[in-house]
């Protein structure tokens, strides 16, 4: 049988739910599989250097999570065609000699928000963060239908170049540049930085922009309440946690490192077990 060997490379990772997500449905399906932390800030290497030594120590594959999903790209030997149109790589399998990298990202978040927000108002939504993850949810909020996303980014070079991207895909009316106060006149809005996680704690915005027919939306799972989504209920908005996010793009990842069709629905109830509450919560 064979024997699939895992690792998540990232800063802070200590808390992941992932090697728990994949193990618990690797054994469902009859697999040899174990899923290893690779943190960065322990090994003290830097993310070529990690990449190579998993290669070297037969590794089948790894996830690629903050802040490593664009740093990563010029260590690879070949980019799928939707992580290249994203510009960021969450998962990367070793096979046939190559370090080949893949996006699970975008359609992880695209089913988790068509499961938890299933009929929110699209037209305008804001999204908070450019980066890796942020690439991923900008592409699929715009295939989702969102008709004009505003990206603002602390960082104004990484927010325009995403918008300079989303515009070749999807067209020079869909995306623009914002400042956080665009979240006052816009359907939704979309978190998509590290503010908010355990190692990260805070608001990402002035909870005075929130109000009462905004969703938001927020891709941090640890904690599923995170300040932004809890100042965001308080003020009668509809949230989503970041769990069904977490889980889908899980499914997608197991499913490029092994050959085999996961079972979704058995890893959002392993989420539930995991973590007390449905992974699609709003």
């Amino acid at each position: 049988m064979a024997r699939y060997l895992i690792g998540l490379v990232g800063t802070g990772i200590g808390p992941s739910l992932s090697p728990a997500l994949h193990e618990r449905e690797a054994a469902e399906l009859g697999l040899r599989y174990t899923y290893r932390l690779l943190d960065l800030d322990v090994l003290e290497q830097p993310v070529g250097a990690v990449l190579a030594q998993a290669w070297a120590e037969g590794f089948t594959g790894l996830n690629i999570t903050h802040p490593a999903k664009q740093v990563v790209l010029p260590h690879l030997d070949d980019i799928a065609p939707e992580a290249a149109a994203l510009g960021a790589v969450n998962t990367v399998v070793f096979e046939n000699g190559k370090a080949i990298g893949h996006n699970t990202d975008a359609t992880g978040f695209a089913r988790s928000l068509r499961r938890g927000l299933p009929d929110v108002r699209m037209t305008n939504v804001v999204l908070l963060g450019a980066g890796g993850a942020g690439a991923a949810v900008g592409h699929a909020l715009l295939s989702l239908g969102t008709g004009r996303l505003g990206v603002h980014d602390v960082d104004p070079d990484r927010a325009s170049s995403l918008v300079t991207a989303l515009r070749r895909r999807f067209g020079d009316d869909r995306a623009v540049v914002c400042a956080p106060d665009a979240v006052r006149t816009a359907d939704g809005l979309v978190h998509a930085t590290p503010t908010g996680m355990a190692a990260h704690p805070g608001l990402p915005i002035d909870e005075s922009l929130l109000r009462e027919g905004l969703w938001v939306a927020d891709i941090v799972y640890r904690p599923l309440e995170t300040a932004l989504l809890a100042a965001a209920r308080a003020r009668g908005c509809r949230v989503l946690h970041g769990g069904g996010m977490v889980v889908l793009q899980a499914a997608e990842s197991l499913r490029l490192f092994t050959g085999v069709d996961p079972d979704a629905g058995r890893m959002l109830a392993h989420f539930e077990e995991l973590e007390g509450e449905p992974a699609h919560a709003s």
